[in-house]
């Protein structure tokens, strides 16, 4: 019991220590943001108009950034090869932590799923309330035109709106897609739908960039829920009707009705005196600092990893073994490699766009150049390139002869 326990630590401990170190940032992110807009005193009449809708949305938007981030660290596959083979990760639990990353991969994106359908019901509730909670005395925080308007013209004729409704679309597909059904069955589907993880990132960015979430600027000249006595004594002593909830965390004294506005009472703090109406101001998008480094990165690897890829690469020969087992041995100039490392394949004649990674199975070596892999038949990727390898590929043979050399352009 103590010996696989301790064998279970060993090939699975980081990986659940890791996993239970980002959900800690995911919780302690969604909370804090939660809290920022809940009692962040610049969010005051924001709040009071959206309510906890406004918490949410938030809040799910930090853990949003947060995955879009990471989601896209453990595609860089050049990078990640090279910090496995590096002297560097000298530690097994390490470089068996780095074998996992597909699989945190796969978790960022289920968490990016999850957290979006949250984030789109808060601001459904945000554009209802946008609509509903319409107030003329602060018409710089309203996303609205004026009290009872559609909602649906908040969510289909604002670029926030529009660009919000077209990333659930995408995501949608690229999520359908993603199944192991699909995969298997079409494995093309899976591929061109899951590139299109570009045109969400753009989305994104247009989506940060439309500034309707704003805040109080100017809390010293108008603390949120002060009097004001010029705009009172014009409304004969009567606060605004959304200025009647107090905000949580901040309680103003109202202003006795039977005294003037003495100078005591703004020296004694008894009550907080506006010397000014509240200026808004809509944030810089965060966004781009959560996904522009990843992006770039990513982005730069591909573009590596296409220029790489234009070196020929001459297949020596194609060996069918039994139970659709394909091996493909290859020559490449100055390519070296290390046993259990593996290549990217990819053939323009089969697709234009898909590669796959299979793991070597024949090194090269000083006297031998040669280098092969092992690949099963499963999809239709790996049915085109079979056929497109072998002549006769419907002959019932165990081991097919050595074929004529081909060269293909990568």
């Amino acid at each position: 019991m103590a010996l696989s326990w301790r064998s279970w630590l060993a090939n699975e401990g980081n990986k659940h220590l890791f996993l239970l170190f980002w959900l800690c940032l995911n919780a302690w992110l969604f909370w804090k943001t939660f809290l920022l807009y809940y009692q962040g005193l610049q969010y005051y009449y924001l709040h009071q108009m959206l309510g906890l809708g406004l918490c949410v949305s938030r809040a799910s938007a930090s853990v949003l950034n947060l995955n879009c981030c990471l989601v896209l660290l453990p595609m860089c596959r050049v990078l990640l090869a090279f910090l496995r083979g590096s002297q560097k990760v000298a530690s097994r639990k390490t470089r068996r932590l780095l074998d996992k990353s597909k699989t945190f991969h796969v978790t960022c994106g289920v968490t990016i799923c999850i957290f979006s359908v949250v984030h789109v019901a808060a601001h459904l509730v945000n554009a209802l309330n946008f609509s509903e909670n319409y107030n003329e005395e602060f018409l710089a925080i309203n996303a609205a035109n004026y009290r009872g308007e559609d909602p649906r013209k908040l969510l289909f004729a604002t670029v926030p709106g529009l660009t919000g409704v077209i990333m659930v679309l995408v995501l949608f597909l690229m999520c359908t897609a993603s199944t192991y059904a699909i995969r298997v069955s079409n494995y093309d589907i899976f591929w061109y739908t899951h590139n299109l993880f570009f045109v969400f990132y753009m989305l994104l960015m247009l989506h940060v960039s439309g500034g309707v979430l704003k805040y109080q600027t100017n809390l010293d000249e108008h603390p949120p829920g002060c009097f004001n006595p010029n705009k009172t004594l014009r409304q004969n002593m009567t606060l605004p009707k959304g200025l009647g909830e107090p905000f949580p965390g901040f309680t103003p004294e109202p202003f006795p009705e039977d005294l003037p506005v003495p100078e005591p009472f703004v020296q004694n703090n008894l009550v907080r005196i506006c010397s000014e109406e509240p200026k808004f101001q809509s944030h810089f998008p965060e966004t781009w600092f959560w996904i522009s480094g990843p992006l770039c990165l990513y982005c730069v690897e591909r573009l590596y990893r296409y220029i790489r890829s234009n070196k020929p690469v001459t297949i020596t020969s194609v060996i069918s073994h039994p139970s659709d087992v394909l091996e493909v041995r290859m020559m490449k100039d100055d390519f070296k490699a290390r046993p259990g490392q593996y290549v990217i394949l990819h053939c323009p004649r089969v697709s234009a766009l898909e590669s796959h990674p299979f793991t070597l199975t024949m090194c090269p070596t000083d006297t031998k150049a040669t280098f092969g892999v092992h690949l099963k038949v499963v999809g239709d990727w790996t049915e085109r390139f079979r056929d497109l390898l072998l002549l006769h590929s419907n002959q019932d043979t165990e081991i097919l002869p050595i074929f004529q050399q081909r060269r293909y352009p990568k």
